[in-house]
């Protein structure tokens, strides 16, 4: 049986909002708005090769879809996050705050701790099931 209890609702609440997220801004930002062709030319303009922007929209799409349906979604996390550093990495010369021109890197760090936060929430639940110790998910009581 589920348990409902605020931690768990708070959990799915994280999931569903970082695999939404994940979509939207992949999908918007590199298809609709800079297109693939420009998000390939940024991807080369700051030394990168170009395919890597095919790999990263995969990489958000992919893992956002496993984050929402929740498969494997420690996996998902963890999968994203090195493209999250990339992102963080690639807005590093643009200052901390990502309303800067170029946007800087305060949210691509932001949204790194929030999936390695996930990736860790997840894989302890995905232990506990497989071990039977549900206890091991509930936060200690001091």
């Amino acid at each position: 049986m589920t348990d409902f209890s605020p931690a768990y609702i708070g959990g799915v609440c994280l999931r569903l909002t970082a695999g939404v997220a994940l979509i939207t801004h992949s999908l918007y930002l590199k298809v609709f708005v800079f297109t693939m062709s420009g998000t390939v030319t940024f991807f080369e303009s700051i030394g990168l090769p170009g395919f890597l922007a095919w790999v990263t929209l995969l990489v958000e799409i992919i893992t956002g879809v496993m984050l929402i349906f929740k498969i494997k979604p420690h996996i998902a996390a963890v999968s994203a996050v090195p493209v999250l550093l990339g992102a963080t990495w690639a807005h590093s010369g643009n200052g901390w705050l990502f309303s800067n021109t170029g946007g800087g890197w305060e949210y691509p760090l932001f949204w790194t701790m929030t999936l390695i936060s996930i990736a860790l929430t997840e894989w302890q639940a995905s232990k506990a099931l497989v071990t039977g110790q549900s206890e091991s998910c509930v936060l200690p009581k001091v």
